[in-house]
């Protein structure tokens, strides 16, 4: 299997390969994403409530982030550790780390939702919930954040089974659970008349589907790597190991969290709850738009990093051709989307008709700079396929960190009205971060193919 994956990687047409590896990432991250928009959608159309309800769960959301970095911060951080013991031959060893990130699990599990249920009402408030929504958002946090051992589990221990090899598995244990949303959601919602108590409740019955999935599966003989219970236990080593590796994704998905707080109380400042409710649609979209695009970037990843380490760098800039080329049309035509088909996306989440053109007038300043995101989303993957993962970080922390939030503080005492300067801050920070991920780029690619060379040639 790996000889046959090596050789398409080193003479495989690049655009039918890049396709090939980018189309299975596309679809999972797009049916994982379905958990928050298929909440939302329903949401949104509930009688009466359906605004202040939505608005509610969009300031839940950055809770919900917060959760997913640590199961990011643990998979993300402890599967690749496994892959290379398993390469190795140190097979007992992947096997530990497994065990050990299991039980980091349950333990992050436990103390996440212990802490955010004793403070769920002050952060929720702290994070732009009015007298109005706060309920809402109240009554959906407290039924899923009991879930929180299942998201963590699904979602941290499914890298373990992707790092095997077992991509279309991975793949499953989202859409099992995603399929499972979409037909509880309606009928808890509405038909047994739960409102987002009901949505709470369907994802984390969903959720545990999943759990219920990866854990089969890995105790099943169908994987190399099994969850055993003698090495379920804690290895200081392993845990150091893993922290440190799964630093990076949970960075970049913890900001996500701050960036949506950031938004939110500004909103609620400046406006009301109908902009927070619409930075809620707005940040769903980002959000799908995103992961689109790193989805299609990492489908050029493995064939990169390979023929780079092969020493093949003319197949090396023939890849980050032509995944530049592919991310930027594929960033225009959800660019295009966005700023003159609105109405298209925003119908999904609600059909209320003053929130719809309200989010309308918004979101045509808040994706305006997207038109230049896919460039940097490609040249960001490709760092990362380079070994830079430094620099990946430093332009992730650049774009949300250093420019947006500072941006959407300092705007609104310069530009009116204040709203939209806050929204103006989304554009501003896009372009910044993409010219300069360009720059940076330009000045290193050249530098890190010239190092590896004269390594090559030693």
């Amino acid at each position: 299997m790996n000889q046959t994956m090596n050789h398409r990687f080193a003479n495989e047409r690049i655009p039918k390969l890049i396709l090939s590896l980018a189309t299975p990432a596309i679809i999972a991250q797009v049916i994982n994403a379905l958990y928050n928009v298929v909440d939302r959608m329903f949401i949104g159309r509930m009688p009466d409530t359906g605004t202040l309800a939505l608005t509610g769960v969009g300031v839940a959301f950055p809770i919900i982030m917060a959760i997913s970095a640590f199961a990011a911060l643990i998979g993300f951080g402890g599967a690749p550790l496994a892959s290379i013991k398993m390469g190795e031959g140190e097979h007992k060893k992947a096997e530990e780390l497994l065990g050990s990130c299991f039980v980091m699990l349950l333990i992050a599990a436990a103390g996440l939702t212990i802490a955010f249920l004793l403070f769920q009402s002050r952060l929720l408030a702290l994070f732009g919930a009015s007298a109005d929504t706060l309920p809402f958002a109240e009554d959906y946090m407290g039924i899923y954040l009991i879930g929180t051992i299942a998201v963590l589990l699904s979602l941290g221990l499914n890298q373990f089974i992707a790092a095997q090899g077992f991509a279309k598995t991975a793949m499953m244990t989202i859409c099992v659970g995603a399929a499972a949303n979409i037909i509880l959601d309606p009928i808890f919602i509405f038909g047994m008349d739960m409102g987002v108590k009901g949505a709470a409740l369907a994802t984390v019955i969903s959720q545990s589907i999943s759990a219920v999935w990866v854990l089969r599966f890995l105790t099943s003989r169908r994987t190399p790597l099994r969850l055993r219970i003698q090495n379920m236990r804690i290895d200081l080593n392993i845990v150091g190991s893993v922290l440190a590796l799964g630093l990076s994704p949970f960075i970049m998905q913890s900001t996500e969290s701050l960036i949506q707080i950031v938004f939110n109380t500004s909103l609620a400042r400046y406006g009301n709850d109908l902009y927070v409710a619409a930075m809620g649609i707005m940040s769903s979209l980002m959000q799908i738009f995103t992961l689109l695009l790193q989805s299609f970037a990492q489908g050029a990843q493995p064939i990169i990093g390979y023929n780079y380490g092969s020493g093949d760098f003319v197949r090396v800039k023939a890849t980050i051709v032509y995944c530049t080329i592919f991310c930027s049309i594929f960033g225009l035509v959800l660019w295009g989307i966005a700023i003159f088909l609105p109405e298209l996306p925003i119908l999904i989440f609600t059909n209320n008709p003053v929130l719809i053109a309200l989010t309308v007038k918004l979101m045509k300043i808040f994706f305006l700079g997207t038109c230049i995101y896919g460039v940097q989303l490609a040249f960001q993957q490709i760092f990362i396929a380079l070994g830079q993962a430094k620099v990946s970080i430093f332009i992730a922390i650049l774009r949300k960190i250093i420019l947006l939030i500072p941006l959407v503080y300092l705007l609104p005492t310069f530009i009116a009205p204040k709203t939209n300067a806050v929204i103006i801050a989304e554009p501003i920070a896009d372009v910044c971060a993409a010219l300069t991920c360009c720059a940076l780029f330009g000045l290193t690619i050249k530098r890190l193919l010239k190092a590896k060379s004269n390594a090559v040639e030693l």
